[in-house]
């Protein structure tokens, strides 16, 4: 099938395109070395599981990986006969969740050939396997099915300009018809799949919903950030890019000028030196690194406090009034839901976030506000909500309110394989 060889070709050169930048590229070098040798690797790994069931759960990267965190962690409670392998494809993935305590294993999965699927299934034998939002993978997914293995797709979302709704996507078309259930995200998505004659799929939500409406009450205090707040009306700017502190610094430089009080949190997206020297030059204000923090600093008298560590972020939403997500003006927005969870008005760019469902819906319910490449109207819009409280804290109300509306998609996926084991017996 002309189909399969323009997927292999595709494969191929990206393998190789990979050993090729790892020459000078770290996330490069960790894709290349993560994967060698990975048969007697993950066979060593496994070695503690002969004779459990093993459901292997599957994610691209940090994104996917917080998708999955819920039905991975639900997972374990209900199933605890069996063992869980977690596996990433990218580096940005695996490095950070590595040592995530939820799986057994954690590994990197090999490029999609047949050969690498064939011998997963022979070093694996898993019993289920779960593929999170955008992971279909020919051959993997080929292979579990020849081996009656069901594989299921879950907090999966689809948009017209896909190859699967292409007329040149048959190939690819084939891939969805092998999975046993897609769980999809929003109706649009189910009906793009029924278009392409997909029955085995169902509206199941996203399950990132479930992960974040318990951040409220588990997520742990950080006693510099509360003492940096020192009960002030606080902006917290989560995952920032270079792009989004052009827009955000100069309207909290006027802030300062006309003496407007507001704390600010930044959490770059990559900590990067150039970038935080640059924001400390531009800022008026007073500013220090979490790093720079001692007892002998009195944090609270900072205006502006930049978080250059990672891990920290889900958890310093709950010390804001207001966010800003970043991303928006490059590659794509970044989590919105970790604010939205504990109740704030938010803002990010707009220009990448229309493919997030969850940022369609804050907007439309009036919670976020994209922001234009233009200063003014942010400056505008953030003084209304510094100085109208009622204002901003029904807008708080209504975000703490979608995110609990939007919780059960765990529950369903859970749901479909207590009812698939059921039927086998």
């Amino acid at each position: 099938m002309l189909g399969r060889f323009f997927y292999d070709a595709g494969i191929s050169l990206y393998t190789a395109a990979v050993h090729l930048a790892a020459w000078r590229s770290t996330k490069a070098k960790h894709w290349v070395n993560g994967r060698k040798d990975w048969r007697p690797r993950l066979q060593d790994l496994l070695n503690t599981h002969k004779g459990q069931p093993l459901a292997w759960f599957h994610c691209a990267s940090l994104g996917e990986f917080e998708q999955g965190r819920p039905v991975i962690e639900a997972f374990r409670i209900a199933f605890p006969e069996h063992k869980i392998l977690l596996t990433f494809f990218s580096p940005s993935g695996y490095e950070i969740r590595k040592n995530y305590a939820g799986a057994d294993y954690i590994f990197y999965l090999p490029a999609d050939t047949r050969q690498n699927a064939e011998q997963w299934f022979l070093t694996v034998e898993p019993s289920v396997a779960f593929f999170v939002k955008y992971e279909f993978w020919h051959h993997y997914i080929q292979v579990m099915e020849e081996n009656n293995v069901p594989v299921v797709s879950f907090s999966a979302i689809f948009r017209p300009n896909q190859i699967f709704f292409k007329p040149y996507g048959e190939f690819h078309r084939q891939i969805l018809r092998r999975l046993n259930m897609i769980f999809v995200q929003n109706e649009s998505s189910a009906k793009l799949l029924e278009g392409i004659g997909i029955t085995r799929q169902q509206l199941g939500g996203d399950t990132r919903f479930d992960r974040v409406a318990v951040l409220p009450d588990t997520a742990p205090e950080i006693q510099m950030a509360k003492l940096f707040k020192n009960n002030e009306l606080l902006l917290i700017v989560g995952s920032a890019w270079p792009q989004d502190m052009d827009i955000i610094l100069p309207v909290l430089n006027k802030l300062q000028a006309e003496n407007i009080r507001l704390k600010v949190m930044v959490a770059p997206h990559e900590i990067e030196a150039q970038n935080m020297k640059n924001w400390e030059q531009i800022y008026q204000g007073k500013s220090i690194r979490y790093s720079q923090v001692s007892d002998q600093v009195v944090v609270s008298e900072y205006d502006m406090l930049i978080i250059d560590n990672v891990g920290m972020l889900s958890a310093l939403y709950q010390y804001a009034e207001i966010a800003w997500i970043g991303g928006a003006y490059g590659k794509g927005l970044h989590n919105t839901l970790e604010a939205a969870t504990f109740g704030m008005p938010i803002f990010f760019g707009n220009k990448n976030y229309t493919k997030f469902q969850e940022a369609l819906d804050l907007v439309a319910e009036g919670i976020a506000a994209p922001v234009a490449a233009d200063a003014a109207a942010f400056e505008t819009k953030l003084k209304t909500l510094l100085t109208d409280t009622t204002t901003r804290e029904a807008i708080a109300a209504k975000s703490r309110n979608y995110v609990k509306s939007k919780v059960g998609a765990t529950a369903k996926v859970l749901h479909w394989y207590h009812d698939y084991l059921a039927e086998k017996k």
